[in-house]
């Protein structure tokens, strides 16, 4: 079989969702699943909609696009703020779109009014992260921009925790973030339909018994996907971990020496490395690199540890002394080294446990280039 590839376990994303989906509902909220770190893949979208998932969101248009293409037909929304050079297309292809700017909704409106649409729009509140977001103070202001706009429609408003800066979402800032719904409704009428309260960091929350206010909303990508907590990296109880397996092949295999840094050169300049004794272990080489994924990101095999890595090579010691040129190794992957290998354009993506779906998600697939095993 091929190497490199990826081997996805729909059945596993399907559970992850249905866990998720069937614990949030419970607290009055739904689930948008998020399928911006699979690039968009329209067979996991599937597994996802058939797992629970109201609607889909996505950060990049040309995913959006791939998942058009492919016959996904349920609402998308763009959880990235739209680029002015492609507001048209946003609102071709989505039916709604997370903002920040005015200026980019003028343009929104413009492109609806041209294709005879209304696109709706959710506005990001900054509650810390320090990512995007509007400043709560200026948030009616900017509501009363967009209701007053036609060829757009205030949908709701969202926030966003732990990415850029780590804040954890709790309990005060989601109160503040419910307390902002009512603020918008106040002063421009119009009721707010969807309160996204964040994304898979706000799980602890939303299911540890908190009053969950107004958000009716969370946008889920990493914990259905790996099936833990981002904050945390803990597995998610009821969850699994291993719906993604990268695989790799050995290309070399020796027990060579690590002599230390050697020859004429700046030592302030040195890059310091920890070198693990490799007096019982095997040094082996796999065909795979920084340009295929994040190396620091990959989980190490009981038994072995990592070396390095270079753009096209993965030096890893282990235990195993059956390893041999052409053995296989595999990994899991956390969120940074997924993202990158599902966007690798030399790792194959094979599908297990896929199945037509008998629900009215609308979501068709798989499309071509897909390897089912």
């Amino acid at each position: 079989m091929r190497c490199p590839r990826i081997e996805v376990d729909l059945r596993k994303i399907r559970h992850n969702t249905q866990t998720i989906a069937k614990r949030l509902k419970r607290r009055g909220i739904r689930v948008t699943a998020v399928t911006k770190a699979v690039c968009g893949h329209p067979a996991i979208a599937r597994a996802m909609r058939d797992g629970g998932a109201a609607g889909l969101a996505e950060a990049r248009l040309s995913n959006v696009k791939r998942l058009r293409q492919a016959g996904v037909t349920c609402p998308i929304t763009l959880i990235r703020t739209p680029m002015l050079s492609q507001v048209d297309d946003v609102v071709q292809a989505c039916e709604a779109s997370y903002n920040t700017e005015l200026s980019v909704i003028a343009a929104l409106a413009a492109a609806a009014r041209r294709q005879n649409k209304v696109h709706g729009i959710i506005l990001m509140a900054e509650m810390g992260d320090q990512r995007e977001g509007i400043m709560p103070h200026d948030l009616g202001d900017v509501a009363r921009g967009v209701v007053d706009m036609p060829g757009v429609a205030l949908k709701g408003i969202g926030a966003n925790f732990a990415c850029l800066n780590g804040i954890a979402p709790t309990v005060s800032k989601m109160r503040a973030l419910s307390a902002l719904a009512n603020d918008v409704e106040g002063q421009c009428g119009p009721f707010v339909e969807t309160v996204s309260g964040g994304n898979s960091a706000n799980l602890p929350w939303a299911t540890g018994g908190n009053a969950t206010g107004r958000v009716n909303d969370l946008r889920i990508g990493e914990a259905i996907l790996l099936g833990v907590d981002p904050v945390t990296g803990d597995q998610i109880g009821g969850m699994y971990r291993d719906a993604f397996t990268l695989v790799a092949e050995v290309i070399e295999t020796d027990a060579k020496s690590v002599d230390p840094l050697v020859g004429n050169f700046d030592h302030t300049l040195a890059r310091i490395r920890l070198v693990p004794d490799i007096s019982e272990i095997t040094r082996i080489i796999l065909a795979i690199g920084h340009q295929d994924t994040d190396a620091a990101g990959l989980l190490m095999p009981a038994g072995t540890t990592l070396i390095g890595a270079t753009s096209d090579h993965l030096v890893i010691g282990t235990c195993d002394a059956t390893l041999c040129v052409g053995s296989e190794m595999r990994f899991q992957m956390r969120y940074g080294a997924l993202m990158r290998a599902m966007a690798a354009s030399d790792i194959q993506i094979n599908l297990r446990n896929d199945r037509p779906t008998t629900n009215a998600h609308n979501v068709h697939g798989p499309s071509k280039h897909l390897a089912l095993v």
